[in-house]
């Protein structure tokens, strides 16, 4: 008796602790089948649940970088955070061939050393570089990876990527002090990250963001001697990189 009354209890148990990953998967499977976007409607019809039990999930969704909105759109998106967990499984190469001409452009016009990255997790890694064939020069190891906060190019992902700040900060609980966040919410402002010599002297920085479909997939940055960088010109530098970033296809 007491072995037939623990056999049928388990499963609803079992169901019950699933039951939220598995409509959220749910939910990321429709709006997948449904080209990338979908509305609130759709997604709670298609998963047979309510709006009231959709639109919770979406939101949590939405918080944790998975899914996103898009201004004048009612419809949620497949998230950046998704689309790179999906770049991780293997367009690295793809990306690279893409973005080439853009770096190659940069270069061209500046005479510095640039370089390609994406998010690896709470990581930056390096996709792509040219190096400046100045004698004082810097140098990006191609494969390489790193902290997102140890780098201009890694603010970049964690001022406009959703979900990276709350993965940093749970995966090493002291990486983003107030200065960082702060320095963090002045990307978001101005759309680029700047490093004046603040992880290595003589060095300075500028990273921005390369969009596809409104979701930041990757970034670009160019670095050099701080003599031959200084501030105002690194911010003209930046706005010509993002008209750069803009013309890939």
């Amino acid at each position: 008796m007491e072995v037939s009354d623990v056999t049928s209890l388990a499963p609803p148990a079992e169901l019950s602790s699933n039951q939220p990953i598995e409509r959220a998967a749910a939910i990321l499977d429709i709006i997948a089948r449904e080209g990338g976007a979908a509305a609130l409607d759709l997604i709670a019809m298609r998963a047979g649940l309510s709006r009231t039990t959709a639109h919770p999930i979406l939101k949590t969704l939405n918080r944790l970088g998975y899914v996103s909105r898009r201004i004048g759109d009612t419809r949620y998106y497949l998230g950046g955070r998704l689309l790179n967990l999906a770049r991780l499984g293997g367009d690295n190469e793809a990306l690279r061939i893409r973005i080439r001409p853009a770096l190659e452009a940069i270069a061209s016009k500046t005479g510095e050393t640039v370089y390609l990255a994406a998010p690896n997790g709470d990581e930056t890694y390096y996709l792509d570089a040219i190096e400046s064939d100045r004698t004082l020069r810097t140098t990006c190891r191609v494969g390489e990876r790193e902290r997102l906060e140890d780098s201009a190019i890694g603010l970049v992902f964690l001022a406009f990527t959703r979900g990276l700040n709350k993965r940093v900060s749970v995966v090493r609980p002291d990486a983003l002090g107030p200065n960082l966040r702060s320095r963090i919410s002045k990307i978001e402002r101005i759309g680029f990250a700047l490093d004046l010599e603040d992880h290595q002297p003589d060095l300075h920085c500028v990273a921005v963001p390369w969009r596809e479909n409104g979701e930041v997939r990757a970034a670009l940055g160019l670095s050099g001697p701080s003599t031959r960088l200084p501030c105002d010109q690194l911010t003209d530098i930046a706005w010509m990189m993002m008209k750069e970033a803009k013309k890939v296809r």
